[in-house]
């Protein structure tokens, strides 16, 4: 016995050991996370970040770095990972994923060091995000197809479970680690993934080893071309939508954005068309001929965006109002926001695993459709408290948001992986990988908007009483109300003191008494001030998000129950209702 352990432990780094699965899982497990605590660890360290860079990301001619630091690594992720997943089913998807591991490890070791300041420095960190992001989308793209691989279809649910609720609350955890680590020094949130990086490294290239199917076959050029030029185009104009333009609070209006989502579309539209012509396509648009996975991948990405949509608006609510109120500075509303989310990961880890194994059992069906449905009542709880809420409701909402998301992730991808031939694995999650990308990096742009339309309707007159009832002169008190909204909003989201940040660059504040000034820049003006705008623009977003919930419930039915794709290359459904309700629901 303790020869067989000692072995077993011995070959904790080697391809053969005895239980390769559950080194499988582990080793993904762990590149998930690091990948997807990475694409939100700096959405709550940038003000520490362009702080230590000497750059203030408010100021007009910033904004494009604000932006890039925000969506760089969302998109380029969203971009390339069915790319390298189409790749791991021709070069071998353990390959395609160590090298990701590699390229993600430099890369975050480049980012610590940033030998430049202001612009520069800014530039430095958009442009190694943006490789730390290429590693990042082999690393994605590829998981998953290594996981189904190595496990029976009998237990790929539980399997996939614990690595897709590890992507997503490693998507909330990167709000808690930034904010730890941006009070102690930014360069910390990069040098975090370095020892992770490099574990992560030499693990996969000393234990993993290829047990799939290969589906080999030339790279689509004139696919990925398209499709990566479509997608950025797209995906940049709806981000450049929420900038202001001319008199408009929005830049929806600018041409160059109508040009970049009309022709953006437009390519894709191609994309599509020349993938079902081509011999060895990037995107294998005869997949969605299966039913599993044509609307596993639709409820996916209405699942993707709503939940973009809420971890945003919920880290304004919280750093913009609710923490103020509550007596935190703004400069530890990003430590205390991450903390104050909690329960919404703990929902996550809680449900994810737990629905993924019984799906294993009873099919995706139940968990997906119920997930949704219980995140979709939650959207509409939150608008029915208060914007300065009592805790504990907030904290039994945000867990009951997070258990509802996890009943439907896992089951979801589980049941899309499980449908597919096992030479499409790689192409299949790296199609699932980018729908899920695209919908995070679309949420930005939508609820974002949704809630700059809001607040344009509201905010100016608020904005507008408010600082004239403290003595600022009445044009400078017009001039700052008319000035769009998304400077209060990404003030909010940053951390910063709204007021502070607007008046305190036009010298308005020099103007006036003491009290006056003191009263305007501290912690309950701004707050009380924006609480009822922000709940009108907090209804139009979470409404959508609740609808949009509502539609991946549909989707998630007309899935089906429990696929699994035979050697013999039919999708065989395993009946997991009583006959008589399995019966009707066949033609479905």
């Amino acid at each position: 016995m303790a020869t067989k352990t000692t072995r077993e432990r011995g070959a904790l780094f080697s391809k053969d050991h005895p239980r390769y699965k559950w080194v499988a899982l582990s080793n993904t497990t762990l590149g998930m996370l690091m990948v997807t605590i990475n694409s939100s660890i700096v959405l709550i360290s940038l003000p520490a970040i362009f702080t230590g860079i000497q750059l203030n990301p408010l100021e007009p001619g910033n904004v494009s770095y604000l932006l890039w630091m925000l969506m760089g690594f969302i998109l380029v992720t969203a971009v390339l990972t069915m790319t390298f997943g189409r790749l791991g089913d021709i070069y071998g998807r353990v390959k395609i994923y160590n090298m990701g591991f590699v390229i993600f490890t430099i890369a975050a070791i480049a980012l610590v060091f940033d030998p430049f300041t202001s612009g520069q420095g800014a530039l430095w960190l958009i442009g190694w995000r943006v490789v730390q992001a290429v590693g990042g989308a082999m690393i994605f793209a590829n998981s998953t197809a290594i996981l189904t691989d190595a496990f029976p279809s009998n237990k790929r649910g539980m399997a996939i479970g614990i690595n897709q609720i590890a992507a997503i609350a490693g998507s909330f955890l990167g709000l808690l680690i930034g904010g730890v680590l941006a009070t102690i020094d930014w360069q910390l949130i990069f040098l975090v993934s370095v020892p992770f990086g490099l574990l992560g490294t030499i693990w996969s290239y000393k234990s993993l080893h290829e047990v799939g199917q290969r589906n080999p076959g030339k790279v689509d050029i004139p696919g990925n071309v398209l499709f990566a030029v479509g997608l950025i185009t797209l995906l940049t104009g709806i981000t450049y939508g929420i900038q202001p333009y001319g008199t408009d609070s929005m830049g929806w209006l600018n041409p160059w954005v109508l040009g970049s989502i009309i022709g953006g579309i437009a390519l894709l539209v191609i994309f599509v068309f020349v993938e079902l012509h081509h011999k060895d396509p990037l995107f294998n648009v005869r997949l969605f001929a299966i039913r599993a996975f044509a609307w596993g991948n639709v409820a996916g990405l209405m699942a993707a965006i709503s939940r973009g949509g809420l971890q945003f608006m919920l880290i304004i609510w919280l750093q913009g109002i609710w923490l103020p109120l509550h007596g935190f500075s703004y400069e530890s509303t990003p430590l205390w926001a991450g903390i104050y989310l909690l329960p919404l990961t703990i929902g996550f880890l809680v449900s994810g695993p737990i629905s993924g194994a019984l799906s294993d059992k009873l099919g995706a069906r139940t968990f997906a459709v119920g997930g949704l449905m219980l995140v979709a009542v939650t959207f509409v709880a939150l608008l029915l408290i208060p914007v300065n809420f009592d805790y504990g409701i907030f904290a039994v909402l945000t867990f009951l948001n997070g258990i509802g998301s996890g009943m439907f992730a896992a089951p979801n991808r589980t049941a899309i992986m499980n449908s597919v031939p096992a030479n499409q694995r790689g192409a299949a999650s790296g199609m699932t990988g980018t729908f899920q990308n695209a919908g995070n990096s679309l949420s930005i742009g939508i609820f974002f908007s949704l809630m700059i339309a809001g607040l344009a309707a509201t905010l100016p007159t608020a904005m507008y009483s408010g600082l004239t009832a403290h003595g600022l002169a009445s044009d400078v008190a017009n001039q700052v109300a008319s000035t769009p909204p998304v400077g209060s909003l990404f003030a909010a989201f940053l951390g910063y003191n709204p007021i502070e940040s607007i008046l305190g660059p036009i010298g308005a504040l020099d103007a006036l008494s003491p009290a006056n000034s003191a009263a305007l820049t501290g912690q309950s003006f701004f707050p009380q001030l924006i609480s009822d705008p922000f709940h009108s623009g907090l209804v139009i977003v979470f409404t959508v998000a609740a609808v949009l919930s509502v539609f991946g419930a549909i989707a998630s039915f007309f899935a089906g129950g429990k696929y699994v794709h035979t050697e013999a290359g039919a999708v065989k459904t395993v009946p997991t209702e009583p006959a008589s309700l399995a019966a009707e629901l066949s033609d479905v």
